[in-house]
């Protein structure tokens, strides 16, 4: 039988599980779709609520706790929310990212796109940053952490910006081809 990886899920609300029972968060219905498709895995929830992408880099060092296999890096929401440059994103996840291979931990990210109503050149620039990352560290990505969910009211809770228990299992198992292909790379050493 295949070692059980250990994953941490680094994020913000989104991971969290905002308004969500532990066992309904993301990190936690993630787990139960891998496990369901027959992947020995464990992941643990480091999301906070309102960080941002320089907010996880300050504390990735003691969010992710050594012998974990990999982190799923899903942080950036609250930065285009709040219409952070880009650069100063692109930077935090980078360095980020840096440390987490430089501790000899697998990275995969997930992607989150800005407001529309933000502008095409903040737009441009903002969609940039994950697929740019994601080919310069080569990193499996996730192009888009809400999928199916963003803007659907009935995945939603009231605020419209978080995900219902329902919106949270669809982003599970949208995710999980990618995360799949994550934990083969970890488990071939790649």
């Amino acid at each position: 039988m295949a070692r059980t990886l250990r994953l941490v899920a680094l994020g913000d609300s989104l991971t969290a599980g905002y308004g969500l029972p532990p066992r309904d968060a993301l990190p936690a219905a993630l787990e139960r779709t891998l496990k369901a498709r027959g992947r020995a895995v464990e992941i643990e929830n480091a999301g906070v609520s309102g960080d941002t992408s320089s907010g996880g880099l300050a504390r990735v060092d003691w969010s992710v706790p050594d012998g974990v296999d990999g982190v799923i890096l899903a942080l950036g929401a609250n930065d285009a929310l709040r219409g952070v440059d880009p650069e100063v994103t692109r930077r935090a996840l980078d360095e980020t990212i840096r440390r987490l291979k430089a501790r000899g931990i697998s990275v995969m990210l997930v992607g989150m796109y800005a407001p529309r109503s933000y502008g095409e050149d903040y737009v441009r620039r903002f969609d940039s940053i994950y697929p740019d990352l994601a080919r310069e560290h080569g990193l499996v990505l996730h192009p888009f952490i809400l999928e199916g969910v963003a803007g659907e009211p009935r995945l939603n809770l009231p605020d419209g910006i978080h995900p219902t228990a329902e919106g949270v299992r669809l982003m599970a198992q949208g995710m999980a081809p990618h995360v799949e292909l994550f934990l083969g790379r970890i488990a071939s050493g790649s």
